[in-house]
């Protein structure tokens, strides 16, 4: 089976995949990528990701980046692990909204909480709309979440939105409520994002020596 290989900086974006490489169980590598160092910015990681970022996964001969795509594709390339929903079950259309909702509505509102602008652009021009509705979307799906958000499934789709909550609640910057609370801690109890969070101390001290 071709080897699965993780650019990671700890912790970072690429804490997402590194939380989805321990759901999927397949064994896998991690080069450490310091970005103190520059070495995001070497010609040998441009010729990985010609962004400069993580995380990147090499699967054999193929490259994916952006996290969220990696979720997916490993959700798709490991089916025993039962992290995606198949082409043909009508809940596959649930799960692909969550899975760029991440992306494309959550971290970019937090993102827009965190570095305001001097002037508030118009909300049709912002793909996330505003703040305040990604949140409440959110808070809705992570209080119907039973116990996650397609039910008793979890899938790369809480890996992603999960991380996503996550890490804005960390920084304080998404509001306390109830139902984030709630869905954050069923997720925190998986042994996969523990081992993970772990591993990711140990590997940040490694980077940083």
């Amino acid at each position: 089976m071709p080897k699965l290989t993780l650019y990671h900086a700890a912790p970072s974006r690429s804490s997402i995949v590194h939380w989805m490489l321990e759901e999927v169980g397949e064994p896998y590598d991690i080069h450490l990528v310091s970005f103190k160092k520059s070495e995001n910015l070497k010609p040998e990681y441009l010729a990985v990701n010609p962004m400069g970022k993580v995380p990147a996964l090499r699967h054999g001969d193929t490259v994916i980046t952006e996290a969220a795509a990696i979720c997916a594709y490993l959700a798709d390339a490991f089916p025993k692990a039962k992290l995606n929903v198949p082409v043909g079950d009508a809940r596959r259309g649930l799960y692909l909204k969550w899975l760029f909702f991440g992306p494309s509505c959550l971290e970019p509102a937090i993102t827009e909480r965190a570095y305001p602008r001097k002037e508030a652009p118009p909300r049709a021009a912002l793909g996330f709309g505003d703040f305040d509705t990604v949140m409440n979307v959110l808070a809705e799906a992570a209080g119907t979440a039973k116990p996650y958000l397609l039910g008793a499934e979890f899938t790369a789709a809480d890996v992603v939105i999960g991380s996503g909550l996550r890490w804005g609640t960390m920084f304080k910057l998404v509001p306390e409520r109830p139902e984030f609370a709630s869905y954050l801690s069923r997720l925190n109890a998986r042994p996969a994002l523990q081992r993970a969070t772990v591993k990711d101390k140990t590997l940040q001290a490694q980077q940083e020596a």
